[in-house]
């Protein structure tokens, strides 16, 4: 750990710091995921979801380095590698052999509501450790994680 003069004790912001990698890699797998699925879409809603797909991926990319940039602040190392990623990510992993959008809607759904349970479980243990900017931190990640999967399930409901 680097030295800091937050106010938070030492072993507070380790605890911060080893729980925001563990969601740093979630994201960043989310972000890959959201791009698999950009790239790979087909199907009679081909631009309605390649782009809401991106914007997926656009958001996601934002909770990346707000994540990396508060474990940072806390005086740890943000381990963002795909090494690290591959190693630590809770997310069920993305078939690649999807191609219907019907199918990518529903497996990037499934993504980010996994994200969101996490990101919800991370406000739970920032409060228990007492760090209230964390806390926030995934107050905010999880708001709009529920917003993004909201775009995304509304697609599931269209006649097929």
């Amino acid at each position: 750990m680097y030295p800091t003069h937050i106010d938070l004790p030492e072993p507070t912001r380790a605890a911060m710091v080893k729980l925001l990698n563990q969601r740093l890699a979630d994201s960043v797998d989310l972000q890959t995921q959201s791009k698999q699925a950009h790239w790979n879409v087909r199907g009679p809603a081909f631009y309605s979801l390649h782009k809401l797909f991106d914007e997926v991926a656009e958001s996601v990319s934002e909770f990346t380095d707000m994540i990396a940039e508060r474990a940072a602040t806390l005086g740890g190392i943000a381990e963002g590698t795909v090494a690290s990623v591959a190693s630590r990510t809770s997310l069920p992993s993305y078939s690649l052999t999807i191609r219907d959008g019907h199918d990518h809607v529903d497996a990037l759904a499934r993504a980010l509501a996994a994200y969101g349970k996490l990101a919800r479980a991370g406000i739970n243990q920032a409060a228990d450790a007492g760090d209230a900017d964390t806390c926030d931190l995934f107050t905010e990640i999880s708001r709009k994680t529920d917003k993004l999967l909201w775009f995304v399930e509304a697609h599931l409901h269209a006649e097929r």
